[in-house]
């Protein structure tokens, strides 16, 4: 393997709208990518009566696919070779997982390590989505500035698997996140438009073209959106003070002697947080 870039996804913990999923299977077709390695015994790390084992009829027999960790590879004929690592995040042995990770990264020499991933926000569909992140690595970071990758201030819960971003860099690897931000008032169980967002940012770093049918079904789906808006005032309303926000944060609000008072406008009111914390209510429970 040549200077290997690693991209990874992790499911279920920034994995809203199978982003993570939708780009490594783009990124895997355009690069004939082959399988490398899975975990020899899943079991020691996930709860299957959390991950589920699915049953699927093959002919006359039943097979029977269990959870796992996923490891594929591609050689390029020129540029750096990838790594492709679909994670799930472990229940149980997270230290051993972690090390088992790094270990398959220091094995093929990786010198860039992405996580790719989503996460729901209160932000518009009509505007630019928001991609937020960190990096280590002075290389890294002048890319994700370049991009306007906006620096991620989460502090809370998180996953383990955030260990392995943290410790690469102990390795000699530079590391990076790429989270898009999805509209929290859409919910969508594959959203094509966060994945084209992603594809944007990656094809400027490695000149991968965006998959034609990711772009069609994406204009499709905020079409979709537009059309249940315009027969939804309350959830135009919503969009509209969403907007607001967006546009103060992006630096489009004003000068800095009435940033006490714009931060104050870019609240949102109760009655635009209680929509959402119904709308997010019944999308979970569906």
């Amino acid at each position: 393997m040549n200077e290997t870039h690693a991209f990874a996804m992790l499911s279920p913990w920034v994995d809203v709208g199978s982003v993570g999923t939708l780009v490594l299977s783009w990124m895997e077709a355009h690069y004939s990518a082959k399988e490398l390695a899975r975990l020899a015994r899943p079991g020691d790390f996930f709860d299957f009566t959390r991950y589920r084992p699915t049953s699927q009829l093959r002919g006359e027999h039943r097979q029977v696919t269990v959870p796992n960790t996923f490891a594929t590879y591609s050689k390029r004929e020129s540029g750096n070779d990838f790594l492709f690592l679909r994670m799930l995040e472990p229940h149980a042995h997270g230290e051993v997982y972690i090390d088992s990770i790094l270990q398959l990264l220091a094995k093929f020499n990786v010198k860039k390590y992405f996580l790719i991933g989503s996460m729901y926000d209160y932000v518009p569909h009509t505007r630019p989505l928001v991609v937020s992140g960190g990096a280590v690595g002075k290389k890294m970071q002048e890319q994700m500035t370049g991009m306007g990758i906006k620096s991620s201030h989460y502090q809370g819960p998180t996953s383990i698997s955030f260990l392995i971003s943290q410790r690469a860099p102990e390795i000699g690897m530079e590391t990076s996140s790429l989270i898009v931000h999805l509209p929290q008032y859409t919910q969508m169980e594959e959203d094509y438009m966060g994945t084209v967002r992603v594809m944007e940012m990656l094809g400027s770093l490695y000149n991968i073209p965006i998959d034609k049918s990711y772009e069609a079904r994406a204009q499709s789906q905020r079409e979709q959106i537009d059309i249940a808006l315009n027969k939804n005032p309350e959830l135009k309303t919503v969009i509209e003070q969403l907007e607001h926000t967006y546009e103060f944060h992006s630096g489009d609000a004003g000068g800095d002697e009435d940033e006490e008072d714009n931060e104050e406008d870019t609240r949102l009111s109760p009655e635009i947080e209680q929509f959402l914390a119904e709308m997010d209510k019944r999308f979970r429970e569906e």
